[in-house]
């Protein structure tokens, strides 16, 4: 009995002494990774301490971002950035998100020189953001445009009525949460949506007229929801070049008196620890390797949730795809 209990004793020593080691070994790992980020980041520090052209990027769906209002506003203040390149490739987003963008990027227009350079696409809420810049840039198969906002919503009512469900609802008015797409749409929820639908489409198009200087039938022209290639969009007015991020830099020497020698930065629109995303993949891979399995997956799931949320759309939107046939 006592060779057991020694054994027993043994065994637990041994294992709090590895469940010690184990911790000391993922808390100097994530210190290593974090001094790394940090020196990385005074190592971009010091970049945007001297003179340079800053370059944003905007990609993909626009949805509301403070944190990217606040880099902008950022770059609006910032000293050694002297002029701002502006790469657009983008469908759109919300209507809200959109305009938000286009607000953080006109602040940074009226204290810098701003050119926006379209690469893929630069449509609908993507154009909206465009028209931030005081020179717009395309290649010429670049689509840009789709002036226009839209509503969707699925009407799942006769496939509720094939499985055999219905939905009931009590409502404190008709227009309240309708259309809910569990049943038709009435005519007053229906004019409803089209209320606010072609409101935000009059603040689009007031937009176009104001920023291009369109009016009358070159308005109508651009302002139907088409997109519209580079070649076609120069005839059009709705930009004013093109080219690439070389005739950015040509149109600012020329225009503006920026030195185009200067050394083209790219300024991150979120903080930089946020875009290392290894370190959530990395920690999580070391607890797990430590025997904090439950641990493992709260920072695996929290990176996973992040990039899930930035998935969802809600609300109006400026957005362009093109036609599903049916």
């Amino acid at each position: 009995m006592s060779l057991d209990a020694d054994h027993i004793v043994d065994r637990r020593r041994m294992r709090r002494k590895l469940t010690f080691w184990r911790v000391l070994a993922v808390v100097v790992a994530i210190v290593a990774i974090v001094a790394a980020a940090v020196a990385f980041g005074l190592r971009g520090f010091g970049e945007t301490s001297r003179p340079q052209i800053a370059r944003v990027t905007i990609r993909g769906v626009i949805r509301g971002d403070q944190e990217r209002v606040e880099a902008l506003r950022a770059l609006s203040k910032q000293r050694n950035a002297r002029a701002v390149i502006v790469h657009v490739d983008s469908p759109g987003g919300t209507t809200a998100g959109s305009e938000q963008l286009y607000d953080a990027l006109r602040r940074v227009s009226e204290s810098k020189p701003t050119v926006v350079v379209v690469d893929g696409m630069a449509a609908s809420g993507g154009y909206i953001a465009a028209m931030a810049a005081d020179h717009i840039i395309a290649q010429r198969t670049s689509l840009v445009g789709s002036v226009g906002v839209l509503f969707q919503y699925p009407n799942v009512a006769d496939l509720m009525k094939t499985i055999g469900v219905q939905v009931e609802t009590i409502r404190s008015t008709p227009l309240k949460a309708a259309p809910d797409g569990f049943g038709p749409t009435s005519p007053e929820a229906r004019a409803a949506l089209e209320s606010i639908v072609m409101d935000s489409y009059a603040w689009f198009r007031g937009m176009v007229q104001d920023r291009r200087k369109l009016a009358g039938q070159d308005l109508d022209r651009v302002a139907d929801g088409r997109v519209f290639t580079g070649r076609q969009a120069i005839d059009l007015k709705l930009i004013d070049e093109i080219g690439n991020e070389q005739s950015a830099l040509d149109w600012l020497e020329k225009q503006k008196g920026v030195d185009p020698k200067l050394p083209v930065r790219d300024w991150r629109l979120a903080p930089r620890l946020s875009q290392l995303s290894f370190l959530h993949l990395g920690a999580a891979a070391m607890l797990d390797a430590a025997g904090l399995g439950s641990l493992a997956a709260r920072f695996a799931d929290t990176g996973a949730a992040q990039a899930f949320d930035r998935l969802n759309l809600d609300g109006l939107l400026a957005l362009w795809h093109p036609p599903v046939a049916n």
